[in-house]
């Protein structure tokens, strides 16, 4: 296959804010385009919602007369709130996610009292198993399940480059964090793994960086290369059981991310949010728990 047909075109959008990069990949020959982690912007100091980083994207897509007929999340982020309707609605793309999607929203509708929410999986247009391929164009997409920092995480190689989700990130930053309901630092290690078995120059695009230390500029492409032999959670070859030791105690010291609650509540319903009470506004939960000692203060609102 020619090399032209091999290499997808790519543009990747950052999200300051929330730390995420979206990615708009197409068809060099056919202009058909996808739509990865697309981010919704949401002000959660007053609940307000912003579309200025879909519009960039979809203002990208014009320029260079791209069609965009997919929505893919890598996983049901738990650091930002997704895009996706709104691109489904401005373009008609399908929005697309790992079937494991239905044991996250198993486990996580008890947790919101989510009793409108469906758990299985469609909210979603199109649930992908592993070793799946569909075509983008001229271009395959093959779906890679891999597991770790939540059940469903899907890696999605597009010609010569793969997109990650939260398995890595940049060599210099380490791997994503495996302490969220479902996640499994063990799983994660095995996933990382089959990554890294790739051809060496394959490219790998990241979902997120926080810039380590040391480093002044934001990053999100590498090889296999360069992350097995770079990265600081892998390198010397690393075996499962240390990468999971790291892995437990580092997770142990990691606070929430900020947009955790209302991330969870769109995203496993494929980016939109429960449905409108009576007064037409759009709520999102607040499960509140005591911590140790600190009953006595719920029990008294009562």
């Amino acid at each position: 296959m020619p090399q032209a047909a091999q290499s997808p075109l790519i543009r990747a959008f950052f999200d300051e804010p929330t730390n995420t990069v979206s990615y708009l990949v197409a068809d060099p020959t056919t202009r058909r385009a996808a739509v990865i982690d697309p981010v919704l912007d949401f002000d959660q100091r007053d609940g307000t919602v912003d579309l200025r980083s879909v519009n960039a994207i979809l203002a990208a897509a014009g320029e260079h007369g791209l069609a965009i007929e997919w929505v893919l999340e890598t996983h049901a982020h738990a650091d930002h709130l997704s895009g996706a309707p709104y691109i489904k609605s401005m373009t008609g793309a399908r929005i697309g996610i790992g079937e494991h999607i239905r044991d996250v929203q198993r486990i996580f509708r008890p947790v919101f009292n989510a009793e409108d929410l469906r758990t299985d999986g469609s909210d979603f247009d199109r649930l992908f198993a592993d070793g799946e391929a569909f075509r983008l164009g001229e271009l395959v997409v093959e779906v890679m399940h891999t597991p770790g920092h939540t059940p469903a995480d899907l890696s999605y190689k597009i010609g010569d480059a793969v997109f990650v989700g939260d398995t890595l990130f940049m060599p210099d930053y380490g791997t994503a964090r495996a302490d969220f309901p479902g996640g499994d630092a063990r799983q994660l290690y095995r996933s990382i793994q089959r990554l890294l078995r790739l051809p060496d120059e394959t490219r790998l695009f990241m979902c997120h960086d926080y810039k380590a230390p040391g480093r002044d500029d934001y990053a999100w492409e590498t090889t296999v290369r360069e992350q097995r032999e770079n990265n600081v959670h892998l390198r010397g070859g690393v075996t499962e059981a240390a990468f999971v030791a790291m892995r437990q105690a580092r997770d142990a010291t990691l606070s929430a991310p900020t947009l955790l609650l209302p991330s969870i509540q769109v995203n496993i319903r494929a980016g939109r949010f429960p449905k409108a009470q009576s007064n037409g506004v759009h709520y999102l939960q607040l499960p509140v728990r005591a911590r140790a000692g600190a009953e006595a203060a719920i029990m008294s609102s009562g």
